[in-house]
């Protein structure tokens, strides 16, 4: 049975750098374009927070009712391993969007930008069908499509429009390396269930793929990322190069997913994936910031 402790070290592991690293990184492009007011960035902050915590019980709940985490690799879920009601878990789901849904509202009602509501209604719904529903679209290979737009373009370039009221190219640029770097979080997770879940049904990219095609997929990921890091800083400063140096923890999981790491193992590289994700997002924060120090 999974304890509290084992679930909010998961979680951990999964949601707090996919969270706020597309803050960061939109903050950087902002703060760059020319503004960046500190309220606003607090409140995307606990909108993307809200959000990605909303997930995990929403995925947990969801994935628990129909029994896809019975035979869970790596830390175990409060539905599936029993720790936890799932009435409860599906409330706390709900608890956290309506949390993220307030901030979005304060944020909207500072900047006037009144038709990012639609975008966060949409936000709220693609969390909950990811696994949720009759037909969630996490089990007929879409999770990285959501995990894109909505972890990459809709929470970096959101910032940066709520911030500026504009997105320039480098916003744009970044949201693409976050949303990338994002799914490399997905893809090594759902590489560590790809048995379990083809056992139970759940029809992953990773299980259409297949092992090998995955972890491939995985390299090609980090690939990716450090040309994007690469647009970024030429689009703005060539300080924000300093991005890089979140390739490297990426570069490092790449070896290890491509060696054909399996089970338990994983579970490092999911860490350093995440790493990678949120030092690539500070190190274009700090680029910025010595740029402009510099000006």
């Amino acid at each position: 049975m999974a304890s509290a402790a084992e679930w909010i070290e998961g979680a951990r592991l999964r949601t707090l750098p996919t969270a706020v690293s597309p803050v960061v990184a939109g903050t950087a492009v902002g703060w760059w374009q020319g503004g960046a007011p500190v309220a606003v960035v607090a409140l995307c902050l606990v909108v993307a927070l809200g959000l990605a915590i909303g997930v995990n019980f929403a995925n947990d709940y969801s994935d628990g009712i129909r029994g896809t985490d019975d035979h869970r690799v790596g830390p175990q879920r409060l539905v599936g391993s029993g720790a936890a009601d799932p009435a409860r878990v599906r409330n706390a789901a709900f608890g956290c969007f309506g949390v993220s849904s307030a901030a979005g509202l304060a944020a909207v009602i500072i900047t006037g930008h009144w038709w990012l509501l639609a975008v966060g209604a949409a936000c709220v719904l693609a969390a909950w069908f990811y696994t949720g529903g009759r037909h969630p679209y996490g089990y007929l290979g879409l999770g990285e499509v959501f995990v894109f737009v909505f972890f990459g373009l809709v929470a970096t370039a959101g910032t940066v429009y709520l911030l500026d009221g504009r997105v320039a190219a480098a916003g744009w640029a970044a949201a693409v390396a976050m949303g990338l770097a994002a799914d490399g979080v997905l893809v090594t997770n759902n590489l560590r269930d790809i048995d379990s879940d083809r056992a139970a049904g759940k029809r992953t990219l990773e299980t259409r793929l297949g092992d090998r095609g995955a972890r491939l997929l995985y390299a090609g990921l980090v690939v990716a990322v450090a040309l994007c890091g690469v647009a970024v800083a030429a689009l703005s400063t060539w300080w924000a190069l300093l991005c890089l140096l979140g390739v490297v923890p990426l570069a490092l999981a790449a070896r290890v997913i491509l060696a054909g790491a399996r089970g338990m193992p994983l579970v490092a590289t999911l860490r350093s994936t995440s790493t990678g994700e949120l030092v690539f997002s500070i190190g274009v924060l700090a680029g910025t910031a010595i740029s402009l120090a510099l000006a």
